[in-house]
């Protein structure tokens, strides 16, 4: 049954490929790693400057997949009744009587997009969070349970340094992966240019439901890590703390955070996703070193020594490749 399952899915990611790359030129291994997160039932960090098509993407991922896309535009005044709803008192015309109506905000979708999340204070940053980790919304004592599949892509813009709230380690640690979208390679934004400038061409077609998604996500966590794997990821997450007392004293000295258990779980099951979406019936240490940027990036914080030499947390993941062994 899984086989037949493993034979859809890869029939399914052609298609969703084929779709999105009407629309979309370029970016594959962003949407790989879109891809990879949905089917972990992980929440992205999308870092890029503007006018990289970050909006977009995500909206033809929603068009080709058949679920609700919500866009969200994180703003100073943006209040937390503004993402989760709010109650409103009506009068019933028949009855004359008043009660209170909860009319949804933009939360309750499958792909929600929070646009510039670090453009708004904490407050209402924390709301959203809260409907990432528990997939719940509580407005006045009552709770609401958020439809699945449920995947928040929220976007911080790296060059608005004015105005922002950056979100605490502590938060960001709740996205799964933080890819970074760069600007497109020449030939191909050559070809974005021609096409988006030309006569308006037809939008994603729908090659996958909520349904598919939700199996898909099953069969994610089903697929076989061996100890082997597993202990790679963790040790390649722990390497990066400072706090231990065989921690190389390079990283030491450039790292003032490192990456705890969240972070050994995303690279397991993002790895795991990737094998997967490789026609691989099992995780190997590749995986896990590939998906280690996107991973890990947000979950390592460079110290003060490491930003004055201008090393990146990417540098030290680099490093962290380099030094720890994939078998001990």
């Amino acid at each position: 049954n899984n086989i037949k399952k493993v034979e859809e899915l890869f029939k399914l990611k052609s298609n969703l490929e084929a779709e999105v790359g009407k629309v979309i030129i370029g970016q594959k291994e962003i949407i790989n790693q879109l891809f990879i997160a949905l089917l972990c039932k992980g929440h992205v960090m999308l870092e890029g400057v503007p006018g990289l098509a970050k909006t977009l993407l995500i909206n033809t991922l929603s068009d080709a997949m058949k679920l609700n896309f919500s866009r969200i535009q994180f703003t100073p005044d943006l209040m937390p009744s503004d993402i989760t709803g709010t109650e409103i008192l009506e009068e019933d015309s028949t009855t004359g009587k008043r009660v209170f109506k909860f009319f949804k905000g933009p939360i309750f979708g499958n792909i929600v997009l929070a646009d510039e999340i670090n453009r708004t204070p904490p407050k209402t940053q924390a709301s959203l969070l809260e409907a990432m980790q528990e997939h719940k919304v509580t407005v006045n004592g009552k709770t609401y349970t958020l439809e699945e599949p449920f995947f928040v892509l929220a976007t911080q813009n790296p060059i608005e340094l004015e105005g922002t709230y950056p979100l605490p380690e502590a938060q960001l640690d709740r996205f799964l992966l933080n890819p970074v979208i760069d600007y497109l390679p020449i030939d191909e934004e050559i070809r974005m240019v021609s096409d988006t400038t030309g006569a308006p061409k037809d939008g994603a077609e729908v090659v996958l439901n909520g349904e598919d998604i939700q199996t898909l996500q099953a069969l994610t966590r089903e697929l076989p890590a061996s100890k082997n794997v597993v202990s790679y990821a963790v040790r390649l997450a722990a390497a990066s703390r400072p706090t231990l007392t065989d921690t190389d004293d390079w990283v030491k000295k450039r790292v003032k955070w490192g990456a705890g258990s969240r972070g050994s779980q995303a690279l397991i099951l993002a790895g795991k996703a990737r094998a997967l979406l490789a026609e691989r019936s099992n995780v190997s240490c590749e995986d896990v070193r590939v998906m280690a940027k996107p991973a890990l990036r947000h979950r390592v914080l460079a110290s003060f020594l490491a930003e004055s030499e201008g090393i990146s947390s990417d540098d030290v993941i680099d490093r962290l490749l380099e030094q720890v062994p994939e078998s001990v």
